[in-house]
């Protein structure tokens, strides 16, 4: 499959797309980028130099993606979404006489989305964290810590509220300050089944 390339992209050197990928109009990827199979990256994003992105990954409108970001197979991104980097960003030095390269350094920090996450419209996505398998991020939230795998993360700042599956049905809302008692659920939607103790969540039948 032919990789697609609206002509008002941008796409600097050395960056490899994957077959079957489409990037549309006023895309800009920066040097050294690696995109996967059969993405598609909407119009007016950004994504910087040196990211990572797997197969299958939808990059919705007005993403705003930078260094230090890797992105699993099967990510959905949702428009208006930035990524962050730098805990403590400064534009020049401290005399105010130089401007910071923005090549990244020991400020640098990355940021993990695995396999099957969503990030919903409009988040804003801190550093140094991890956003587990098949979680799923609530729109307009702030992600200031890690989402473990399948949960539901919401607010400012996000909290885990509750528990997804595979396919993004709600399995599980949690009771708040408690702990979850060990039980097993069957997604009404699909039929995955899943163990919840303590509100980490397991896989009892995984797709083949």
């Amino acid at each position: 499959m032919a990789v697609r390339i609206h002509p008002s992209a941008i796409i600097e050197e050395n960056v490899n797309i994957g077959e079957g990928s489409s990037i549309w109009d006023n895309v800009h990827i920066r040097h050294s980028t690696q995109i996967g199979e059969e993405c598609i990256v909407g119009e007016k994003t950004y994504i910087a130099y040196g990211v990572k992105i797997g197969d299958r990954v939808k990059i919705n409108a007005f993403v705003y993606i930078c260094n230090a970001v890797t992105i699993e197979d099967g990510v959905m991104i949702s428009a208006g979404t930035i990524f962050t980097n730098d805990r403590f960003p400064r534009a020049t030095t401290s005399d105010l006489k130089k401007l910071r390269p923005s090549d990244p350094d020991e400020h640098t920090l990355p940021t993990l989305v695995q396999a099957g996450a969503t990030i919903g419209a409009a988040c804003t996505i801190g550093n140094d964290l991890t956003i587990g398998r098949f979680a799923m991020v609530g729109m307009g939230s702030l992600v200031t810590k890690s989402v473990p795998n399948f949960h539901l993360a919401i607010g400012h700042p996000a909290k885990s509220v509750g528990c997804v599956c595979r396919c993004g049905q709600l399995l599980l809302r949690f009771p708040p300050d408690t702990t979850v008692d060990e039980q097993e659920i069957e997604c009404s939607a699909c039929g995955l089944k899943y163990a919840i103790s303590n509100k980490e969540v397991t896989e009892l039948t995984p797709p083949s």
